[in-house]
């Protein structure tokens, strides 16, 4: 497995990886604090169907709903569209692992299967992340819907999965030249402190908006929905 001794610069960015990290996390308990503080009321209905379902039946099911692709239309109907959703955000957790455990634990990411199966990942997520710009600019819906942050972070994903690729091949020993590895901790830097400020951090408001419907709709006897 091969191994990179740090350059100061490397070595540089990497604390200021975990100063953005830091960052991140501050914003985010401040925001899942300011969510805590709103109590939601109790539904002042009767229950719609306590026989079949109830709020805890309900807030579990729309919790689990993103890994029931048979559960929305519109993920029944377009199965590789939900296949690319999938590759795309398991590409993410590729990057974000590889940014950590590159000064963790850089045997690990040298090693060959890590390396492989990283590698695919990332490498796939950059094809849909590409595929998700060109939707984006030739659907007329997603460009009347679409903001300047939507447009920048795609954008910005697609960039950052591309260097995330040619810091796996250094790491691996395929390519050599330790600036991809720099270059791909600072572009994740800088997504550690821009994304609790943008759209992308939605996926921190998931569990809270999933739990709610689902509560609601349990209680009301409609989640889990009953098929013919």
């Amino acid at each position: 497995m091969p191994q990179h001794e740090p350059s100061a610069l490397l070595h540089t960015v990497e604390i200021v990886h975990w100063i953005a990290l830091g960052i991140m996390g501050v914003v985010y308990s401040i925001r899942v604090w300011w969510l805590l503080r709103f109590r939601a009321t109790r539904d002042r209905q009767a229950p719609g169907n306590p026989e079949r379902t109830n709020a805890r039946k309900g807030a579990l099911y729309s919790l689990a709903n993103v890994a029931m692709p048979w559960a929305m239309e519109s993920t029944r109907s377009k199965p590789f569209f939900y296949a690319t959703f999938v590759l795309f955000h398991l590409g993410v957790v590729a990057g974000i692992s590889l940014a950590f455990l590159s000064s963790l634990a850089p045997a690990v990411v040298a090693s060959q299967a890590y390396a492989a199966l990283s590698g695919a990942l990332l490498a796939v997520a950059f094809v849909v992340a590409v595929g998700r710009i060109v939707r984006r600019l030739t659907t007329p819906y997603l460009r009347l819907i679409s903001s300047p942050d939507d447009y920048f972070s795609v954008i910005m994903l697609t960039f950052w999965f591309a260097l995330a690729v040619l810091a796996q091949l250094y790491l691996a020993g395929v390519i050599q030249g330790e600036g991809f590895l720099v270059a791909f901790l600072i572009a994740t830097s800088f997504f550690l402190i821009y994304v609790p400020f943008s759209k992308i951090s939605h996926y921190l408001y998931y569990p809270f908006t999933r739990y709610w419907l689902g509560r609601t709709l349990g209680h009301r006897g409609s989640m889990p929905t009953v098929r013919a």
